[in-house]
């Protein structure tokens, strides 16, 4: 029999500083993953029964729930006889409590000082099933049924005050908390290849254009190195890095403020598929809809560029497509093209790919554009590159690349486009642009004269016309 440990263990919690109050409607299932501290369920609400499940024996469920004024929470774990299931009480900077005896429920009461953010961690001694955790005692209003918690603050820039920040949302802020207020009468966007960030982009055609603004990053994964890099190169009021992982966060009033009120939003690399998922379809998704219609500046690197356009290489579930493989069959099975994304006016009817010459990406980038209505532009860009976009269409390049833009007209063939098939796509436009050179996307002017390439997908040379030269 295990006893029940009183004392108090002292323990750093790393990333639990990220968790903080939201609007958010009371939790009354786990979801998975919720494995990890980051990933805690909540809020957990007084009186409010959350049912979860313990399917082996590496699975433990974390919960979250604030509070702001001292309390005494009395805390239940129901499950199974034949089960031994425990739960352990965190503050925002050490374990307060944990209940290990092997009592059904699994239940204590606990005095908490209100110090902001609590977590819950469920887990097994023995078995494995259904288990029912309730907290009562928790103040009303606190808890993320109602804002509660921290009182975000900031300017009003017409948008009204920061609301507070979701628990389970992590972000990094560099600079000041208040919202600087910018008339910005143009905007931008500026897509970039990856690898390393292009300095010249950001000081020659963003920093103009925002004026000492806020900028936002956004990402579902890594951390702040956007941070203290962009607030030196910028001379921006402040940086926030918003790690926007769940659906519920990118519905969440504080990341939508944060979107709209910001000069210059800024999507990392990462993984385009997981964008998707997690933003599409969300008020997230339609704040950066808006931020060149209100002349905003938007733009991302390698991911963050894919999800630009209207249509996005989408690789969720399968591999990446190699050029050989992509121009092998029209459908191969690692060829996955999503839209419904981002409605930016410029980028209709255009595909981006990135990391382009170094991945060597040319050839899939034009099976793409065969399977796509007729049309369609292709854009390919270098690592260390970029090309910004005003919203009349303009194009400018920067940095040690190129960028390839491919343009459909009354010569090119669409020779063999069926599934199953090799595909054979001739007499396509390729614009090759370096430092300085410029296209628009809307009207096809240009400072560099095209040139006529093509893939022919039944020969393992499959390029006609050598593209990248």
């Amino acid at each position: 029999m295990k006893t029940k440990l009183l004392s108090v263990f002292v323990l750093s919690l790393l990333s639990v500083g990220a968790f903080s109050t939201g609007a958010l409607a009371c939790v009354s299932a786990e979801s998975e993953s919720n494995d990890a501290e980051s990933d805690a369920d909540g809020p957990v609400c007084s009186g409010q029964a959350v049912a979860g499940n313990i399917a082996n024996r590496r699975d433990q469920d974390w919960y979250y729930f604030n509070i702001d004024t001292p309390a005494n929470l009395d805390i239940s774990l129901s499950h199974s006889s034949g089960d031994d299931f425990d739960w352990h009480l965190y503050d925002v900077s050490q374990r307060l409590y944990s209940a290990e005896t092997g009592d059904r429920p699994e239940s204590a009461s606990v005095s908490v000082g209100g110090s902001g953010l609590y977590t819950l961690k469920v887990t097994r001694y023995a078995g494995r099933g259904d288990y029912t955790l309730s907290v009562d005692g928790i103040p009303s209003g606190t808890g993320g049924s109602s804002s509660g918690g921290s009182s975000g603050g900031g300017g009003d820039c017409g948008l009204g005050a920061r609301p507070s920040k979701p628990g389970g949302l992590t972000r990094y802020i560099s600079g000041s908390e208040a919202d600087i207020c910018v008339n910005q009468s143009s905007g931008g966007l500026l897509v970039m290849g990856g690898g390393s960030d292009v300095d010249a982009a950001f000081t020659r055609r963003v920093e103009p254009l925002i004026d000492g603004g806020d900028v936002v990053v956004l990402r579902t994964s890594g951390s702040d190195g956007y941070n203290d890099y962009l607030l030196n190169l910028l001379n921006a009021d402040s940086v926030e890095t918003l790690i926007v992982d769940r659906s519920q966060f990118a519905n969440d009033a504080y990341v939508e403020w944060a979107v709209r009120s910001a000069e210059f939003v800024w999507i990392a690399g990462g993984d385009q598929s997981d964008y998707l998922n997690q933003w599409q379809g969300t008020a997230l998704q339609q704040a950066l809809d808006d931020v060149l219609d209100r002349g905003g500046v938007l733009g991302g690197t390698s991911a963050g560029a894919a999800v630009q356009s209207e249509h996005i290489y989408d690789p969720d579930g399968v591999l990446g497509a190699y050029s050989s493989e992509a121009v092998s069959d029209l459908c191969h099975e690692n060829i996955n093209v999503s839209t419904g994304f981002l409605s930016t006016s410029i980028m209709q009817g255009v595909i981006v790919d990135t990391h382009f010459a170094e991945r060597d990406r040319m050839g899939r980038l034009m099976a793409f554009m065969a399977g796509l209505p007729s049309g369609i532009h292709g854009i390919g860009v270098d690592e260390a590159t970029s090309i910004f976009f005003t919203a009349d269409g303009s194009g400018v390049v920067d940095g040690a690349g190129s960028v390839y833009v491919l343009q459909e007209d009354a010569q090119t063939s669409r020779t063999q486009a069926q599934c199953d098939l090799p595909v054979i796509y001739e007499d396509v436009l390729r614009y090759k642009l370096g430092e300085f050179d410029q296209f628009n996307i809307l009207n096809g002017s240009s400072n560099v004269a095209p040139k006529r390439i093509g893939i022919d997908g039944r020969s393992g040379n499959f390029y006609i016309n050598q593209p990248y030269q």
